[in-house]
């Protein structure tokens, strides 16, 4: 068993399915709009997750249709160059996404301390 000093730190990955339609929200996605909100860029965006520009444009788009509203607005490129940006609902949604996924740690706290306590030492070369 791991001594609870070096226990890992325990982090959720929260997908959320909506619907028979498989609409699909989760960590990449929350990780790609807080890139977004912060660099200010898709592209940049999805630099900072080792992601591909394709990629990172694919993943917003299917996240603008699968939502009432966009979650991201960008502008083209000029003197000053583009950008992207996240809507009001986009940023509920990220918003409502990661105190979800606090909530779940939250409230799964005692499972998670035991299963920690079953964990084997890796670093030991088992």
């Amino acid at each position: 068993m791991l001594d609870p000093m070096t226990r890992p730190q325990t982090r959720i990955r929260l997908r959320l399915i909506f619907g028979e339609d498989g609409r699909m929200f989760g960590p990449g996605k929350a990780d790609l709009l807080e890139g977004i909100s912060a660099e200010g860029s898709i592209a940049a965006a999805g630099r900072r997750m080792g992601m591909s520009y394709r990629r990172a444009w694919t993943l917003v788009e299917e996240m603008n249709r699968a939502f009432l509203e966009p979650l991201v607005t960008r502008t083209r490129g000029g003197v000053q160059g583009g950008g992207a940006s996240l809507t009001e609902t986009g940023a509920t949604i990220l918003a409502s996404y990661r105190a979800l996924e606090d909530r779940v740690g939250e409230a799964g706290a005692d499972e998670i301390a035991r299963m920690q306590e079953l964990l084997s030492d890796m670093s030991s070369g088992k």
